[in-house]
């Protein structure tokens, strides 16, 4: 009889958890739930405070895994099936569920994670505390429970002696180090020794076996203000984060049956229609039904003038009605409009670390432990070697422990990079996480496509080029009566041309394409044609001077149409993608950052030369995707590639490149597809891009050094007994606090601006 297989229930779950501060905070979250059984696929984000991983519930409920997270010090709360799948919701505000049960009922959690994994979970605010003034949080009443503790032993000391006065600190120490040490040891239960807690824990009660009762009270009360402190640097750096989520309105008027009413934005379907009156936010992605405004598209993509759009042009969420009542369409629910997929890439992009960050992930482990060590040879070695005092020397051993905390270095590389990627955000520039920002920094040579991203990627008209007695105006209006009924890209153009220019709309009738030639059309009672130069040869409606002036126009990289009648030419028009406005000086950018552009296209020898030549840039044209791919990889030989493309024909170029960005206005490709993508279609947005990298690499440097730099000063202080336990503590977390607010920074950077 065969034993019939345990049937898998693994199922995607996930949680906002809430008090993490740093790095080690998510570290310790990881490896406490990892040793879980039937726990996998483990994700923490430290900026979006968000637990998520795949659960066999046969072998662990989902309740375990909270009660894990609880026991540590965390508050924890489940997240619906709905948000769990479609991506990043803001963590709920004051008023959500309490699940700060700290008390730690996982009675089966005995698997030891990774020896020597360092930790800074201190003591951590419940979810309800979120919108409350510090003073009302769990980490601001353990401040105001110490502080006064300490001025009443003070006071006792003062009005007594300092016998009883001794006693006084004693109690006070032992009284405020005492939710430090439940949660120290709730962390050694979940087999991690070397946190935060269990260390000040160990230095706390150490003093006071050494008459430092005093000192002790002291640094318990400044471990708590560390605390808030760092609690307040870590939601600083949430907060661009916050913002992006803001942005949508919460409710919607909807229309039907020529009524509105207000319903959530969240419930808007495809294909409704919603009322955007003057001055309100746009509810949704969708398409302008009805109505002409001025739609500020400053929250979206950092385009700062605002854009007049009217019926069939397309509008994002977020965005600012200016002007007049719009009827828009919705065309993509609320869990996939450009926002929401903005804020879940900022979401994931956590999981793309750098390789800096993961290098100092594993320097991390092996550093608490290795001060451990370094402090118990400090406190035995002297007095057992050599006679020293036990006294000095447990104290210096003690204040040692006090600095092996890791918590500023490993929160200085992600700071840094959740306030680059919210600061890009704001511009338009999205980068998928640490690694591509790392990889961008590098950058030395830039690939561009041609068509849609140094051009506009449609033709317009250069050349109206009359050939008989009529003006221009004339020639225009006729040939746009021609084309009227086609919707090939030179017609549109042409058509558009005529409108600008206010020409004349002629009646046409008997429209009908000459496949792979042009158009013909009954005008005014005679035959008109628009077609390319050598079918107007064969038909007699192109001379020999014409045929020159065409030729002439064609070497410039143009093509030329052709309008004529019966035997009777009238008009040349020349038309080209022509380059975005901005082309050259983002190309003059690239060069005096020291990097070199180059143009990839598809396009033939004489057009991609006239694009990039009056750019200044050298190119490779007739270039199929395999030849693009070999071309990144020459490229890839001497330094490292960003591609930037339209996110669709390039995927196999922008995949190869060592950085491939999207430029496309917010669309699904260009969120999707590419490392990083360009919402404003702005070539200057890549020079922006490189040098927000850039300026994140060095946040980041100076943020380790910052880290660094302080613990090797008071390690050396601390031996050799210049400074103390209470200037110990500050050491760590006022390194915490400084490293969070120099990367607070990035959120003023601004990545337009030059030098």
């Amino acid at each position: 009889m065969t034993t019939p297989p345990v049937e898998q229930t693994d199922s995607s779950c996930e949680w906002t958890v809430s008090g993490m501060d740093c790095g080690s905070c998510a570290n310790k979250i990881k490896d406490a739930v990892g040793r879980l059984p039937g726990v996998s696929d483990i994700s923490v984000a430290l900026m979006t405070e968000r637990l998520r991983l795949t659960l066999d519930e046969a072998q662990t409920p989902r309740g375990r895994i909270e009660a894990t997270v609880k026991s540590l010090g965390y508050g924890i709360a489940p997240k619906g099936e709905a948000t769990a799948r479609k991506g990043f919701v803001m963590p709920e505000q004051a008023g959500a569920q309490d699940h700060s049960d700290h008390d730690g009922h996982d009675h089966e959690a005995k698997s030891s994670p990774d020896a020597g994994h360092g930790s800074a979970g201190h003591v951590h605010d419940d979810p309800a505390d979120r919108g409350k003034r510090w003073y009302q949080t769990s980490k601001g009443q353990l401040v105001i429970v110490t502080g006064i503790l300490l001025v009443v032993a003070w006071a006792i000391e003062l009005l007594t002696s300092s016998e009883i006065g001794y006693w006084a600190f004693f109690v006070a120490c032992l009284i405020g180090v005492a939710p430090v040490a439940k949660r120290a040891f709730a962390a050694l239960r979940v087999g991690q020794p070397f946190t935060i807690e269990s260390l000040m824990t160990i230095a706390a009660i150490g003093a006071l076996f050494i008459n430092a009762a005093e000192e002790a009270a002291l640094v318990v009360f400044l471990f708590a203000v560390g605390e808030v402190l760092e609690g307040v640097a870590a939601n600083k750096a949430r907060d661009g984060i916050r913002a992006l989520a803001n942005l949508v309105p919460k409710t919607a008027l909807l229309e039907e049956n020529g009524a509105t009413r207000e319903i959530p934005a969240d419930t808007l379907t495809v294909g409704q229609i919603v009322l955007v009156r003057p001055g309100d936010r746009i509810p949704a992605d969708g398409e302008i039904a009805s109505g002409t405004s001025g739609i500020d598209e400053s929250p979206v993509t950092g385009e700062s003038v605002p854009r007049t759009k009217g019926p069939g042009d397309a509008v994002f969420a977020g965005s600012i009605n200016t002007e007049a009542a719009l009827r828009v369409t919705v065309t993509k629910a609320a869990q996939d409009n450009t926002i929401s997929r903005i804020i879940q890439l900022v979401e994931e992009a956590e999981e793309a670390r750098a390789p800096t960050e993961r290098f100092i992930d594993r320097f991390s482990r092996w550093y608490m432990p290795a001060i451990v060590g370094v402090a118990l040879l400090v406190i035995l070695v002297p007095p057992l070697m050599f006679g020293q005092s036990w006294d000095t020397w447990v104290y210096r051993g003690l204040a040692l422990l006090l600095i092996g905390c890791p918590c500023a270095l490993v929160i200085s590389v992600p700071a840094s990079i959740a306030s680059a990627m919210s600061a890009g955000a704001r511009k338009g520039l999205l980068m998928k996480g640490g690694a591509v920002i790392e990889a961008a920094a590098k950058t030395t040579h830039v690939a561009f496509d041609k068509t849609g991203t140094l051009t506009h990627g449609r033709p317009v008209v250069t050349d109206v080029v009359p050939l008989g007695a009529l003006e221009e105006s004339a020639v225009l209006s006729l040939a746009a009566a021609v084309e009227a009924g086609s919707n090939h890209p030179l017609a549109m153009a042409i058509s558009g041309k005529a409108k600008d220019a206010n020409a004349p709309v002629l009646a046409a009738k008997d429209a009908r394409a000459i496949l792979g030639k042009g158009v013909e059309a009954v005008i005014d009672g005679a035959s008109a044609w628009v077609t390319n130069p050598k079918y107007a040869m064969e038909q007699g409606g192109l001379d020999g001077i014409g045929l020159r002036r065409a030729t002439a126009l064609e070497e410039e990289g143009k093509t030329v149409a052709v309008l004529y009648r019966a035997r009777e030419p009238l008009a040349l028009f020349a038309l080209r993608d022509e380059p975005r406005s901005d082309a050259a000086d983002a190309v003059r950018q690239l060069r005096a950052m020291g990097i070199t552009p180059v143009v990839l296209t598809g396009d033939n020898p004489r057009t991609a030369a006239a694009i990039a030549g009056g750019l200044g840039i050298e190119f490779q044209a007739e270039m199929m995707p395999e030849d693009k791919l070999a071309a990144i990889k020459k490229m890839s030989e001497t330094g490292h590639v960003m591609m930037i493309g339209d996110g669709i024909n390039d995927a196999p170029a922008l995949k190869q490149a060592s950085v491939g960005v999207a430029m496309g206005s917010g669309t699904d490709v260009a969120l999707e597809t590419a490392d990083a993508a360009i919402l404003r279609d702005r070539v200057t947005d890549v020079p922006a891009q490189i040098r927000l990298a850039r300026g994140a690499m060095a946040n980041i440097r100076q943020n380790v050094t910052l880290a660094l730099g302080l613990k090797a000063v008071f390690l050396v202080t601390s031996v050799l007994g210049i400074t103390g336990l209470w200037i110990a503590i500050l050491a760590d977390t006022g390194a915490t606090v400084l490293v969070t607010l120099n990367a607070l920074r990035l959120l003023r950077f601004d990545p337009e601006r030059e030098g």
